[in-house]
């Protein structure tokens, strides 16, 4: 398989992922789930996510749409479409799957994974970080992971910003 048909090959939509999730189970993997908007990769998206990967043995990211980061963070952003988002995050060794999802949270995405661990970054409180009901009524765990310090997508555009100004 060429290196590019195994980065494609780990772009799921809802449905290609329940069907693996199945052999992922059946092999007993330990699932760990993660989700945003990963706008302009930079080393605290890597740090973060290979953090996570370490927490299981198949790391699941649920990718922002672009319609969604919209929403989320305004409508110049994001920078990066998401073809490009899924890919560039699909073609790193410790990520096994990305799936986008529409909507504003990744609730449904993380009632169909039903993942052994459920991280986000320590912004978050454990009580509110979305899904962590349904990880741990299942026995899972839900984690915190600190963000590395000087890194930020916003920090990143503010940046470029000053330049051109």
């Amino acid at each position: 398989m060429k290196n590019l048909d195994i980065v494609r090959s780990k772009i799921f939509t809802f449905k290609s992922l329940a069907q693996q999730l199945g052999k992922w189970r059946a092999l007993k993997k330990s699932i760990v789930f993660t989700n945003g908007c990963f706008d302009i990769i930079h080393l605290g998206h890597i740090d973060y996510l290979s953090k996570s990967a370490d927490e299981g043995d198949i790391l699941i990211i649920g990718l922002n749409t672009d319609g969604s980061v919209r929403k989320l963070k305004g409508r110049n952003r994001p920078v990066i479409e998401e073809r490009s988002r899924s890919f560039i995050l699909a073609s790193l060794h410790f990520v096994d799957a990305v799936v986008l999802f529409d909507e504003e949270t990744p609730f449904k995405l993380i009632k169909l994974v039903q993942p052994d661990v459920l991280i986000k970054g320590s912004d978050y409180p454990v009580n509110e970080i979305i899904g962590s009901d349904i990880v741990l009524n299942k026995g899972g765990e839900v984690k915190t992971i600190d963000f590395l310090p000087g890194y930020s997508t916003t920090d990143i555009i503010n940046k470029i910003n000053n330049l051109n100004n």
